[in-house]
């Protein structure tokens, strides 16, 4: 397993002060950033990828030969042409004011619907980061159906 840290080591106290951060930087830098760090890396991967680092997540499993899977966890890009074969599995609240309410819960129904093993796992709720237990947007619930989920989705080579 291999986390790229785009944020070089920063922390914020809140999800805007971070998001404040990734403008700062630009969402392109950052993408190039993190699909820079696979170049080191086998093609032979599952790409995984939590809210902003979807971006980078997808992009790799969308276009890198030999990708084996995506999971994309609070986030989805919309994708003009996802690789029919791919596996993608993707998570997110209902409610969630960025996954829900700013296009990619939409972005992620197309994208399942055009691959062959695709799902879609929507979860009751308005919280973002929701399976992190370190912040207070964190269901203990939710986390725990979807952690399940993309153990089942990696299968008998999961931890």
């Amino acid at each position: 397993m291999h986390t790229p840290d785009l944020f070089a080591g920063r922390t914020f106290a809140g999800l805007d002060d971070g998001q404040a951060h990734a403008e700062k930087i630009g969402f392109d830098t950052l993408l190039e950033q993190g699909v820079r760090t696979a170049d080191t890396l086998p093609n032979e991967m599952v790409y995984a990828g939590w809210s902003l680092g979807v971006m980078a997540a997808q992009t790799l499993a969308q276009t890198r030969p030999g990708a084996r899977g995506a999971l994309l966890f609070e986030a989805c890009l919309p994708a003009s042409e996802w690789p029919e074969e791919l596996p993608v599995q993707i998570h997110g609240m209902d409610a969630d004011p960025l996954f829900a309410g700013e296009g990619d819960l939409d972005a992620a129904r197309t994208l399942v619907a055009s691959a062959k093993h695709g799902e879609l796992y929507v979860y009751s709720g308005d919280r973002h980061l929701f399976a992190d237990a370190s912040l207070p947007s964190y269901d203990a619930h939710a986390a725990a159906l979807l952690m399940r989920r993309a153990l089942d989705f990696l299968g008998p080579t999961a931890p």
